[in-house]
């Protein structure tokens, strides 16, 4: 039997799940222009949310990066951030690339771009967040369920 974290190992990683759905709303949007729901000059606000989605991803890893510890879903955290983006979401860099593909659907404007942002949303919380969450309660304890009390998994 695997444990949970051969099983991680051996999953596609949030990063690869993000430019897969990003090239799909693209591409779909192209081959099956369904209904524009999204129109100029309005479409132009999605630039904000993917310029918000990268500015969100890349504090993020630098918080990562500043108190060295692990960006790897299957890795042990060696530190819990719990400042700056991790203070309003439990999982900042999820809810970054979220956003970023809310915001292309938004500049693309046609319906069939939006099915991305939520099978993200949807493929994070069944695959990755709750064995991260799980592996965070082993590795940190009370600390982290008092943060979990705190701060909302999204926004």
């Amino acid at each position: 039997m695997q444990n949970d974290k051969e099983k991680m190992k051996k999953k596609i990683l949030p990063p690869i799940y993000f430019y897969l759905f990003l090239l799909l709303a693209i591409v779909l949007h192209f081959i099956f222009p369904v209904k524009k729901i999204v129109r100029p000059p309005y479409i132009y606000s999605g630039i904000a949310l993917i310029v918000l989605g990268v500015v969100l991803n890349i504090w993020s890893d630098a918080l990562f990066k500043k108190k060295k510890t692990t960006i790897k879903p299957f890795e042990g955290p060696t530190k819990l951030e719990v400042s700056g983006p991790f203070a309003i979401s439990r999982h900042p860099m999820y809810l970054g690339m979220a956003i970023i593909l809310l915001g292309t659907s938004v500049v693309l404007g046609s319906l069939i771009a939006f099915i991305f942002p939520i099978g993200f949303v949807i493929v994070m919380n069944v695959i990755f967040i709750p064995f991260e969450e799980r592996n965070l309660e082993k590795i940190f304890g009370k600390e982290y369920l008092d943060y979990k009390q705190k701060v909302r998994r999204w926004i």
